[in-house]
């Protein structure tokens, strides 16, 4: 493998032949970073702040930005070829904690690798301040975070005071839902709903059909691959009144809803528009 300066030092020398030779700063700028992100998430976040064009490697399921979906996948979130990450030469791997064993070969081959918790609605802000710091883009990140509180502040400013009880479908067999500690809790309370699976505080358990129907919930709201759509005619569904009165709501692109990132605010208001009966079906 080649020798290769780490991005500071070749900043540094830079910064020094400049000040010998009297070069112009534009001339000295540093290298771009090269970026291995193994979340979708955190590759959202890159592009969001403007660090897209550094970015080398991306996960499995990234599809967001259009640019980010034609980069090579190296991993997933369950593996990784940690001998082609290495030959890409990074300059940095970014992941969250639950991917530490992933990356071990990665630490021990001498790459640099930066674990970020991303998973809850308050982590939004601080990967993309964490992200913002570590590509050098600091101010985009600020920006682009006070932007996204203003809008979120703006779409919650006027709700209604009826509290739409809803229930989530990830899976309908096995059915699993959303409980209070998951990330789309959060977003439905944002939305002036109540989380119709709230009394269980794992992120994303198992429910029963009993205890659906002992729910009622007032709303459904589904991503279209789950395949609710091919279930709502047999029980325990055909029995609820949401299901009856039409207000089952399908996701089409369900990352907005159920990815923690800088579009949350288009899960929001999609949450906010089904719920307060601003909109119908999808």
């Amino acid at each position: 493998m080649p020798f290769r300066f780490p991005h500071a030092t070749c900043a540094g020398l830079f910064a020094l032949a400049a000040l010998v030779f009297g070069v112009p700063p534009a001339a000295y700028a540093a290298p771009p970073l090269r970026i291995v992100s193994l979340m979708p998430s955190l590759t959202e976040d890159l592009f969001a702040i403007g660090a897209g064009p550094d970015v080398v490697g991306v996960s499995a399921y990234t599809d967001y930005p259009a640019a980010a979906a034609k980069l090579p996948v190296v991993a997933s979130f369950t593996s990784l070829d940690a001998e082609r990450v290495v030959k890409m030469h990074p300059d940095i791997v970014l992941g969250i904690p639950a991917q530490s064993h992933l990356v071990a070969d990665l630490v021990r081959a001498g790459v640099r690798v930066e674990l970020i918790d991303d998973e809850s609605y308050d982590q939004i802000f601080t990967s993309l301040a964490r992200v913002g710091t570590l590509t050098g883009h600091e101010r985009e990140a600020r920006a682009l975070a006070a932007r996204l509180r203003a809008r979120t502040a703006a779409l919650t400013r006027r709700l209604p005071a009826d509290r739409p009880s809803t229930f989530v479908v990830l899976e309908t067999n096995p059915i699993v839902t959303t409980g209070d500690g998951s990330y789309i809790a959060r977003l439905i309370s944002l939305a002036g709903g109540v989380n119709a699976a709230g009394n269980l505080s794992e992120a994303y358990p198992r429910y029963s059909a009993e205890a659906l129907l002992a729910r009622a919930p007032d709303a459904i709201v589904a991503d279209r691959l789950c395949g609710l759509q091919n279930v709502l005619g047999t029980p325990p569904w055909n029995a609820l009144g949401a299901v009856r009165d039409g207000r089952v709501y399908i996701l089409g692109d369900a990352d907005i809803l159920e990815r923690p990132g800088p579009r949350y605010n288009e899960g929001l208001a999609w949450l906010i528009a089904r719920l307060h009966g601003h909109a119908q079906g999808r």
